[in-house]
């Protein structure tokens, strides 16, 4: 019971102390919801957690170093059970510097970005409660969020923020009254005391005037915007243009922006070569038998900016009235090449509509829609383009479908097989289409990449290849590098930098330069499958891959909308490739050829194998025990230097006079933690005098630090070495016999 009363005393002495954490608590509540429809779920639920422990400690401990403590523990702790993180033993060299690296990045891949947002949210904790020391502090911090909440409620137009900017108003006026009270109490202690025999005059009303005022804020029907927001009027005023970057606000309709500012599946790709930012918002979960990309569209006009439809295209008749598990027909495929039944299940999980049904291409038979087995009047199948369509204003885009597709198998042998040509006497001529004023040293450029190969696949890999290692992957190329008009001549000569659409693009003209049929394709990259650490740790150990279909349930997001191409080869048909820096192509292998194809890949596969055999295994607790070790040997090893390092971060730039000073005061304050008084008025000298009075065997000392202290802060002169350390010597003997 005493404790329970201790505390009680120390909650009620440290009061504004406890408000602080509160309002601080509440304002990052508020203030992550600016990253809503960018972090996943999980994330939210670790940065949830991690929030309520530091304030619970924050709150509740008294000790700061203690409080602290508790808080990286917790958030280390809620990190390794939130994430499924699994700890990797060391299988390398150990005098290999490239496997110790490598070993680390396994370690913290799970971690990531789940780790370095919790410390950044929980650093953001401790930087506001410094702040809330002044009230400018306090005004900084509140003027932050509500700054940042008001432009994203601006820029992210499906994000109402107007709660948290109304509830981040209503907490940082309680803080600025609380903070006057405590200023109040400081400098008026008497009057305060006085104002406490009544509480319910003083506060009440004040809480009624905040909570009408945020109430008719609230509460009242919303109207139009009579005047824009400041940061839409700066922007106007420029001459520059307000972005959506998702879509209007709450309609769900996935209407188009003028601009593509965040990643997702695009509309319109007429003018190609903005740069973005990834949205990592969930758009559908797939549930597999094989991992594949989800084909979405095809375009074969390359304008120069970006890609149309052809007239052919527009004109492609079409397959209707379909029935489920009916067999659709796909052109471009010939007989003789092998195919792998591919079964999705989809769920839609945004509220967005799209032009057609995504799945593995291509797509054979449709099994249900919305779990509906009946007649489908409302999708068509498109044969030549691969599409699947529906309809725009037909029907609502469904929830749920099934579908079956039977995806080629890569056989590099009849690949290489399909004779040079110049071009495909059975495949329409809009897919060698360029335009008329293609800068010339784009078609020179693929002509020398491919000069030394024999057959159409080898130059149509010796081009992917060139653009896989050549450029550099980024989502916010530097569009001041741009001169050239055509899309494709500027990336490969110019900016050297880009994202799918870059790469896809390049190719198809790269290609069509060479006289090989190439369509460009945009859909999704397969997502992100949950790994299961039994099956990989068994995987691992016999050295076989568990799950090399990649079957399973996907989960595909915003930030996985990509564009790749397909080429086609006479006697063979349409087929996939991924130019793309840093994306691989998951394609079906034949039963008797294994699933990596390249040397590259083999030998390092076989490196790795051999490290592993050479190599020894390292289990955590003999780990954590030489990294304690390590540094046990490296702090006696350099004692001195940490000893004068924690002396300069103790006394920082102080001179020796002002060390004095301190260390008087500070005495003062450990004599008044040990019940030895001292008057609201009384110097230093009185203070320490009054003491002597009371501990007569302290006298000496205690009129030393007097006249060393004295001289310190009054004389223009500096302390000599042999005074301070003596006075060392006489505080660290009061401190021992204070106690």
């Amino acid at each position: 019971m005493s404790m329970y009363r201790s505390l009680g005393k120390w909650l009620i002495a440290n009061w504004y102390t406890q408000l602080t954490i509160v309002f601080t608590t509440l304002l990052i509540f508020a203030w992550i919801r600016c990253f809503d429809g960018y972090w996943w779920d999980e994330t939210y639920t670790i940065i949830h957690a991690v929030l309520l422990t530091t304030f619970v400690a924050a709150a509740l401990i008294s000790s700061k170093a203690l409080s602290i403590t508790v808080q990286l523990l917790a958030l280390i702790l809620i990190n390794l059970a939130l994430t499924d993180y699994e700890w990797i033993s060391f299988t390398g060299e150990i005098g290999s510097l490239g496997d110790w690296k490598e070993w680390l990045e396994w370690q913290f891949q799970p971690l990531t970005p789940y780790l370095w947002l919790s410390l950044g949210i929980w650093a953001g904790f401790h930087v506001i409660l410094l702040c809330s020391k002044r009230r400018l502090g306090i005004i900084a911090v509140l003027s932050f969020i509500l700054l940042s909440l008001t432009i994203t409620d601006s820029l992210l137009s499906p994000v109402y923020l107007w709660g948290e900017i109304a509830w981040t108003v209503f907490i940082g006026l309680a803080w600025l009254v609380a903070n006057h009270f405590l200023n109040f109490k400081e400098k008026h202690p008497e009057s305060w005391a006085h104002l406490l025999e009544y509480p319910v005059s003083l506060f009440l009303p004040v809480l009624l005037i905040i909570t009408l005022v945020m109430g008719a804020g609230i509460f009242v029907p919303s109207i139009d915007p009579i005047l824009k927001d400041p940061y839409t009027a700066w922007k106007e005023a420029r001459g520059e243009e307000v972005i959506s970057v998702i879509g209007d606000k709450g309609t769900g309709s996935g209407s188009e922006s003028k601009g593509n500012s965040a990643s997702g599946y695009s509309r319109n790709d007429e003018e190609l070569g903005n740069g973005f930012k990834f949205d990592y918002s969930p758009v559908m979960d797939i549930t597999t038998t094989r991992k594949s990309y989800w084909r979405g569209e095809t375009r074969a006009l390359y304008t120069g900016s970006g890609w149309e439809e052809s007239p052919e295209e527009q004109a492609e008749a079409s397959v209707r009235a379909i029935v489920p598990e009916q067999i659709l027909e796909s052109g471009g495929i010939e007989e003789n090449v092998e195919t792998i039944r591919v079964d999705q299940s989809v769920n839609i999980l945004s509220e967005n509509t799209y032009p057609v049904l995504f799945g593995a291409s291509p797509v054979s038979q449709i099994v249900s829609v919305n779990e509906i087995k009946s007649y489908l009047p409302s999708l068509e199948w498109l044969p030549q383009s691969w599409e699947l369509r529906l309809p725009a204003g037909k029907t609502d885009y469904p929830d749920k479908y099934s579908i079956i597709s039977e995806v080629p198998v890569l056989d590099v042998n009849k690949l290489r097989s399909v004779a040079a040509a110049e071009t495909a006497s059975e495949i329409s001529s809009m897919y060698l289409q360029l335009p008329s004023d293609l800068p010339s040293r784009v078609r020179e450029l693929a002509l020398d990449i491919t000069k030394n190969e024999a057959t159409p696949y080898d130059k149509v890999k010796a081009i992917e290849a060139y653009l896989q290692t050549n450029f550099k992957y980024t989502n916010e190329p530097d569009l001041s590098k741009r001169q050239s008009k055509d899309f494709v001549d500027a990336f490969l000569f110019e900016m050297l930098e880009g994202y799918c659409d870059y790469y896809s693009t390049a190719m198809a003209v790269m290609t069509r330069s060479i006289g090989v049929p190439t369509r460009w394709v945009k859909g999704y990259a397969p997502g992100s499958l949950p790994i299961d650490p039994e099956t990989l740790r068994l995987g691992d150990a016999i050295g076989v891959d568990m799950n090399p279909e990649g079957k399973g349930t996907y989960t595909v997001r915003n930030a996985d909308a990509h564009s790749w191409v397909e080429v086609y080869f006479e006697g063979y048909g349409w087929f996939p490739f991924e130019p793309t820096a840093g994306f691989t192509f998951p394609y079906a292998m034949p039963e008797n050829q294994s699933v990596d194809t390249s040397d590259i890949e083999a030998d390092s596969s076989a490196d790795m194998q051999e490290a592993g055999t050479k190599g020894f295994n390292i289990p955590l607790w003999s780990s954590i025990a030489a990294f304690v070790v390590l540094l046990l040997v490296i702090a006696v090893w350099q004692r001195r230097q940490i000893a004068g390092l924690w002396n300069h971060y103790r006394w920082g730039a102080a001179t020796v006079n002002e060390r004095i000073v301190r260390d008087t005061n500070r005495l003062i304050h450990y004599g008044r933690k040990k019940g030895l008084n001292r008057g609201t008025h009384e110097t230093v000298r009185e203070t320490i005098s009054q003491w002597s009075e009371r501990m007569s065997p302290l006298q000496r000392e205690l009129s030393f630090v007097i006249v060393v202290f004295e001289k310190a802060m009054y004389s223009n002169g500096t302390i000599s070495k042999e005074e301070a350390e003596q006075f060392d010597a006489t505080i660290k003997n009061l401190r021992k016999r204070i106690s």
